[in-house]
């Protein structure tokens, strides 16, 4: 990549916490018990001796067994609290079950429907052993892989919790992917016992998920059997002696199993990555470092106490859903939000009726729902209270800056700082994100988070002030990923042989002269326009802050001279009106906000722009169809109708 990639996006606006917030955050506490200063101070102290930071909310969790040290690390392997004996769940539902937090709820559930289930922690105890039972009763055992493909209902996380309190590594496939992606990841694990539902609804339509898997399964030889949640009442076929229905094989169950006690640096996950660009990646996560990785970041970053209500609305088949929905809250012992249906439905007011009648003090979702919302409208979240919000997230891809605003104002009411965090599968945890005590600036994710060294470097490994480069990451950190399942060469072939000691992320930012982080987005997501390296990211930024416009996506078109021209696509606000003159009005925005290279060459008006059903904007499929090329597999679109307006328009 060019040194020189273009740094475009300028925001100067700066938002401070209010001093009675700041000085009731976990962090500020933290820090007083330490005699720390100020938050420059901490990140000084936590860099200088990262031994020291985690050993101390090491601490706050529960071995069986004492570990004699830290960490190890001889890039690119690490290891972390070695000689000690762990497992995640004594720390996430055993001690609280049994503990204060026995009646408390652990889970509150709404289906799309309406429907409320409140879990306390001690029946989800109850309900993890005897479905670990199960497992157990199927031949599972330590080591073990299960594979599990199912919706946002509460079997999911019992089934995971359930896989680790033995010892097995569960897999979890995002439900909204097809069922080919289940089964090259049930065969990539090697998996014995696959876990699925019936089926689900979506925007009130049901989706038969067993029919779909079942087409799968001859073609997965490891697979001894099939468990299969009835959720929707949906009509299946259950075959012969490899079906058993998740009631019926519960019926009989032990309550009680004991909790394997395990090497922290046993595997508890894996996760795939998406697969669209090549073969999918097992990333692998275990006990011990992870555990103490998510916990510590819920803890600071969001300031969870024991009284909120969580709400992290993503989707647990990805890692946001593992570390921010499952793992992390749990860990805390704190009530947490899980949804099954899509955000707005049946109508744009959906969420915020929720935060309101659950009284939901931290939310932490993606860019593209707050970008989403601003296109329906102020109204909506102006018809609810949404007092009960103290704090704000955003994860996922960069927030553009006039998000990120519209975010503060209207659903934070000018008093919840945002945490706009940094973080991917491979990291398990936040790495680059503000704390609640950070002046924030629009946009930014702020700064690495204690103990972790973040850094822009150029092609060469020298490191940036104000150009973009590459994100990497130059230290270990607890919950940093081990390695690839059964591909320990690509592990460090994708991440670690580009810069000596030092993680590639694979993403573009730069660091500004505070040492602020601007995030810019994938290295693919970076267009080449006469030899100037200009981010899709800062682009579509642009774009959106123009009034009218809800969403945008850029992607490059080919040009015989240029070799790329910029390429956008829009969606405009409810209630908008356009006129004739909107496409030259938007192009002369961009090129006053960026500069006159950013120009787009077209701006089309769509209605909508592809999407997989989890929100994300689909632009390999934009990209292609303006290319002229096959678009490919589109099954895990939610909206196939929109590729075929971008058809027409192309």
């Amino acid at each position: 990549m060019s040194k020189d990639l273009d740094y475009l996006l300028k925001e100067k606006r700066i938002f401070e916490p209010s001093k009675t917030l700041v000085d009731d955050t976990n962090i500020k506490k933290w820090m007083d018990e330490h005699d720390i200063s100020d938050y420059d101070e901490l990140l000084e102290k936590a860099e200088e001796n990262p031994k020291w930071f985690w050993d101390d909310l090491a601490r706050e969790l529960e071995w069986y067994k004492p570990y004699e040290k830290t960490f190890e690390w001889n890039p690119p392997h690490a290891e972390w609290f070695l000689n000690g004996k762990f497992n995640i769940i004594h720390n996430a539902l055993d001690r609280h079950a049994k503990g204060t937090n026995k009646n408390k709820t652990a889970f509150l559930w709404e289906s799309e429907s309406g429907n409320v289930r409140r879990i306390s922690y001690h029946e989800l105890y109850i309900e993890v052993n005897k479905f670990a039972n199960a497992l157990k009763s199927l031949g599972i055992g330590k080591g073990d892989t299960v594979s599990i493909y199912l919706p946002m209902i509460p079997e999911l996380p019992i089934a995971m919790l359930a896989c680790a309190k033995i010892g097995a590594i569960h897999s979890v496939v995002f439900s909204g992917f097809w069922a080919k992606a289940f089964q090259d990841r049930i065969n990539d694990a090697g998996s014995k016992v696959a876990i699925t539902a019936d089926g689900f609804p979506r925007r009130g339509k049901l989706l038969n998920l067993k029919e779909n898997v079942d087409k799968i399964l001859e073609n997965t030889p490891t697979i001894t059997n099939l468990i299969v949640v009835n959720h929707a009442d949906v009509p299946v076929k259950m075959e012969g002696n490899r079906d058993v229905w998740w009631h019926e094989i519960m019926e009989n169950m032990d309550t009680e199993c004991s909790t394997e006690e395990m090497d922290p640096e046993d595997p508890l996950f894996i996760l795939y990555t998406s697969g669209t660009t090549g073969k999918p990646k097992g990333v692998v996560h275990v006990h011990g470092g992870y555990a103490v990785g998510v916990y510590s970041t819920l803890k600071f970053v969001f300031d969870i106490k024991k009284d909120d209500v969580w709400w992290c609305a993503a989707d647990i088949g990805w890692i946001t859903g593992h570390s921010y929905i499952v793992y992390a809250p749990l860990l805390m012992g704190v009530t947490s939000l899980i949804y099954e249906g899509t955000p707005d439905y049946p109508d744009p007011g959906r969420i915020w009726d929720m935060i309101e009648k659950y009284g939901v003090s931290v939310f932490y979702t993606a860019p593209t729902t707050v970008r989403m919302f601003m296109k329906f409208g102020e109204e909506w979240p102006e018809k609810y209270d949404l007092s009960s919000l103290r704090l704000l997230g955003s994860v996922g891809e960069p927030i553009n800056p006039e998000a990120w605003v519209w975010y503060y104002k209207i659903i934070g009411r000018e008093k919840c700082p945002i945490m706009d965090t940094w973080w991917q599968t491979e990291t398990g945890m936040h790495l680059i994100t503000p704390l609640p005590i950070s002046k924030l600036k629009p946009g930014s994710a702020v700064k690495p988070f204690p103990t972790v060294k973040a850094d822009i470097v150029d092609d060469n490994g020298n490191s940036l002030v104000g150009n973009g480069g590459h994100l990497v990451i130059k230290s270990t950190w607890p919950s940093m990923f081990r390695t690839l399942y059964k591909d320990p060469d690509r592990y460090i072939e994708a991440y670690w042989s580009s810069f000596e000691n030092t993680y590639l992320s694979g993403d573009v930012a730069r660091k500004d002269e505070d040492g602020y982080f601007w995030i810019q987005g994938r290295e693919d997501d970076v267009l080449n326009v006469a030899g100037h390296r200009i981010s899709t990211a800062e682009v579509e930024s642009a774009l959106v802050s123009f009034p009218g416009v809800a969403e945008a996506a850029v992607v490059g078109k080919p040009d015989e001279i240029k070799g790329e021209e910029v390429c956008a696509f829009v969606v405009l606000k409810q209630n908008y009106i356009a006129d004739e003159n909107l496409e030259a009005a938007l192009r002369h925005h961009v090129r006053c906000e960026i500069g006159p290279i950013a120009t787009p060459v077209c701006v089309n008006m769509v209605s909508d722009l592809p999407k997989t059903r989890s929100g994300k904007i689909m632009r390999r499929v934009i990209k292609a169809k303006v290319k002229g090329e096959p678009v490919g597999d589109i099954s895990t679109l939610a909206n196939p109708e929109a590729v075929d307006e971008i058809h027409k328009l192309v």
